[in-house]
């Protein structure tokens, strides 16, 4: 399986008869799969099964589902309710008549109300309606693999600058390793040398206290351990993108673990050449926190 991000668009058309439609489909990052659904008038049936078919597909992610609906105009798809129309008529002019400082009713008024005007959806005959139903959810299937496939593209991309970046964090780590404050002799050097001031400042130590001040003094200056975890989340980080799917919350609470060890290493850090390598550390780390964002 590939990671696949939580951005991407979608437009499918389609048309039947005297009816056209255009579905839009937009996804963004988000903490949980949020699906938002906007339907043309009288289209609302469809939204249990748009729901149904996201929710099949996708994990994460904030979608915005749009329905638009269009008739021809030679169609006569519109049509004036005129018994509706002229009962809300005579009830206006009652009221006015009951009521003498209501202004009369307007036109476009009583034609924006429900039921005054009618679309060939509410004419149509239900086999006609249920086929063209059909159809649209036929097109909302391609528009659904439509933002898949733009989705895994843009994974795809992803995977390359995240394996870049923890290729990066790997090869300071070893850096760090490396460098020459992690030499046996400089640890040592430096160990004596706080010894030497803590004698120096507490010259009453017992030998025993002694012992355990230089004991913690030895383990706040290796980061050793720090790098090991920190090598051992980059293989972690590989292996689960490998193994793709849906890995985005795994990966942010990894980036948790990164930035951890990063602190660390800049806490215990005795020589200006490990600040700056832990500095570095802490800005790449961040750079692939900010990505991880974007995958599902």
């Amino acid at each position: 399986m590939t990671i696949a991000s939580m951005t991407g668009f979608a437009r499918v058309q389609g048309h039947d008869g005297a009816v056209a439609w255009t579905w839009e489909l937009k996804s963004v990052n988000g903490r949980g799969l949020d699906v938002r659904c906007r339907l043309a008038p009288g289209w609302d049936a469809l939204e249990p099964a748009a729901r149904e078919a996201v929710g099949k597909r996708f994990k994460r992610g904030s979608l915005n589902v749009a329905l638009a609906v269009a008739h021809s105009a030679e169609s006569g798809a519109v049509r004036v309710n005129e018994a509706v129309l002229a009962m809300l008529v005579d009830r206006a002019n009652a009221l006015v008549r009951d009521n003498p400082h209501l202004a009369p009713a307007r036109i476009d008024g009583l034609l924006a109300l429900r039921g005054v005007i009618e679309t060939s959806d509410a004419l149509e005959d239900e086999p006609t309606r249920q086929s063209r139903e059909r159809a649209v959810l036929a097109s909302f299937a391609q528009a659904v693999d439509a933002l898949a496939a733009m989705r895994d593209a843009e994974g795809r991309r992803l995977a390359e600058v995240l394996g870049a970046q923890l290729d990066r964090i790997a090869e300071l780590a070893a850096r760090a390793e490396q460098s020459a404050t992690m030499r046996p002799e400089a640890i040592g050097e430096r160990l004596r040398a706080q010894v030497a001031a803590l004698i120096d400042a507490a010259p009453s130590l017992s030998d025993e206290r002694l012992m355990q001040e230089a004991a913690l003094l030895a383990a706040k200056g290796d980061v050793r351990e720090e790098l090991d975890r920190l090598i051992a989340h980059v293989t972690a980080a590989r292996e689960m993108l490998d193994e793709g799917g849906a890995i985005g919350r795994r990966l942010d609470f990894l980036c948790q673990e990164f930035n951890r060890e990063a602190n660390t290493l800049c806490s215990k850090a005795a020589e200006v050449e490990l600040t700056r390598i832990g500095l570095e550390l802490k800005a790449v780390i961040e750079q692939f926190r900010e990505q991880v964002q974007n995958i599902e």
